[in-house]
């Protein structure tokens, strides 16, 4: 939930009206009191559930936001850690937050770089590779040019992680608050520039896997026991774990 220290309804309206940069370069500030932060426990999960398929050395946290998965990077990367960010405002909120030299002797050095994941410049830089909460923001014709960069980026046997939630089921109530957000956030984008790309139903698992697969993943589904299972006994959220050959 917001917090009474979050941003104003006015400042979210400002940042909602903006581009997708623009409006995170707005929030940044804020964003960590707001529900829009990936949650501790997800981190945490995500990050004991890949501590059994390390050893790693350098890692990536693709549009990191503020840090969050930076600092599950540095715990899990013995070498380096870069968090990259279209958003200036994140950035200077991840340094902020995650200075550049860990505390305890030998642990990883961080680094920020902005750009636009979409057109990712590294090449076999890194072993594991993790996002959190950012896929709303593409299109899905915009998820090849994605996942090659992120494939590109890693080593051979390298690791690319994200957690994904089953989707909720059309008779319930948050079916139908995704489907009315997106449904707003379409024509919002249909009469207001710049557009603000920002939908919940449009990274469902079977065609991420197979984008995934045309990028050059191996991919894998791990379950994320910690969030429970629904009626028919398949987990809540899962763990997929692409890795490169």
């Amino acid at each position: 939930m917001f917090t009474s220290d979050g941003p104003t309804f006015r400042e979210l309206t400002v940042q909602a009206l903006s581009s997708v940069e623009r409006g995170y370069d707005l929030l940044a500030p804020k964003f960590d009191r707001t529900p829009f932060r990936t949650p501790e426990p997800f981190v945490e999960a995500v990050g004991g559930a890949l501590r059994g398929l390390g050893p790693f050395g350098d890692g990536l946290d693709v549009c990191c936001g503020t840090g969050a998965g930076t600092a599950m990077l540095r715990e899990l990367c013995r070498d380096g850690v870069t968090g990259v960010d279209f958003s200036e405002g994140m950035l200077d909120a991840a340094r902020r937050s995650l200075p550049r030299t860990g505390a305890g002797a030998g642990a990883p050095t961080v680094r920020w770089v902005r750009e636009d994941v979409r057109r990712l410049g590294f090449d076999g830089e890194f072993d594991l590779a993790v996002s959190f909460g950012a896929f709303g923001h593409f299109l899905p014709s915009e998820r090849p040019a994605l996942f090659s960069g992120v494939h590109r980026a890693l080593r051979p046997g390298g690791v690319f992680a994200f957690p994904v939630g089953a989707p909720p089921r059309v008779r319930s109530k948050p079916y139908w608050a995704l489907l009315g957000f997106d449904a707003v956030m379409r024509v919002r984008n249909a009469v207001w520039r710049p557009p603000f790309v920002m939908y919940y139903r449009t990274f469902p698992l079977g065609p991420v896997r197979e984008d995934l697969a045309r990028a050059g993943f191996g991919v894998e589904l791990l379950s994320l026991e910690e969030f429970g299972r629904r009626e028919d006994g398949s987990p809540r959220w899962r763990l997929v774990v692409a890795r490169r050959g």
